[in-house]
């Protein structure tokens, strides 16, 4: 089994066990004229972590190892949507409402797909989730107990927000989690830098975090 190097120690990685899950790399969040940038955020700091991400599915998918992508959203009528989250924010147009791209966070709605550039293909489940964390009111846990899954290797958005809270549920589960640092994002440069100190703090409370080239060696990529 390959060894990975990241922090706060090097991670031995078992890919017949390991899965790649990829969170919530949406249009409303990434893409020019989506919820995030109609919130005043800069996108283009969460779209950095695209081209490093397509690299790692890529490999992922060439070493024949299962690949998770989450989506957050919710039921066309709402009826999976907290009172307490449709008004957090007090938002002029928040979940549900019309925006951009479609109704804001509601399934089957432009904004709330993929980018093209990490689409799945035939074969990896798609998690649609109603919160932050993909274990919360999901089957990921079932799916991935199923294929006899022990290490996740984390992508996605955002690294304070969705990632976080996601690694931080997986570990509660028994999972070992390596979050790759150029393959997550976020709205906030220092958020960024906290999360993943979060992650890895005391000698890794919540996981591991490396970076997506030495993955890619590992798993026969380049």
């Amino acid at each position: 089994m390959p060894t990975i190097p990241c922090e706060p120690y090097p991670l031995m990685l078992d890919p017949r066990r390991a899965a790649l899950v990829i969170i919530d790399m949406q249009r409303d969040f990434l893409e020019p004229g989506g919820f995030g940038a109609a919130l005043g955020n800069d996108v283009s700091l969460l779209r950095r972590a695209i081209v490093p991400t397509g690299r790692v599915l890529a490999a992922a998918r060439q070493a024949g190892m299962l690949v998770i992508h989450t989506r957050e959203g919710h039921r066309p009528d709402l009826s999976d949507l907290p009172p307490a989250k449709k008004a957090r924010g007090k938002l002029k147009t928040g979940i549900g409402d019309a925006g951009p791209m479609g109704r804001i966070l509601v399934q089957g709605e432009p904004g709330h797909d993929i980018i093209p550039e990490l689409a799945p293909i035939a074969g990896e489940p798609v998690v649609d989730k109603p919160g932050k964390g993909a274990f919360h009111a999901t089957d990921l846990d079932a799916i991935l107990h199923n294929r006899g899954i022990t290490q996740l290797i984390v992508c996605g958005v955002t690294t304070e927000v969705c990632v976080n809270t996601t690694v931080r549920e997986a570990n509660d589960r028994g999972y070992e989690c390596l979050v790759l640092e150029d393959c997550v994002g976020s709205y906030f440069p220092e958020f960024h830098e906290m999360g993943l100190r979060m992650i890895k703090a005391q000698g890794g409370i919540f996981g591991w975090v490396g970076s997506s080239k030495p993955l890619i060696e590992a798993l026969g990529g380049s």
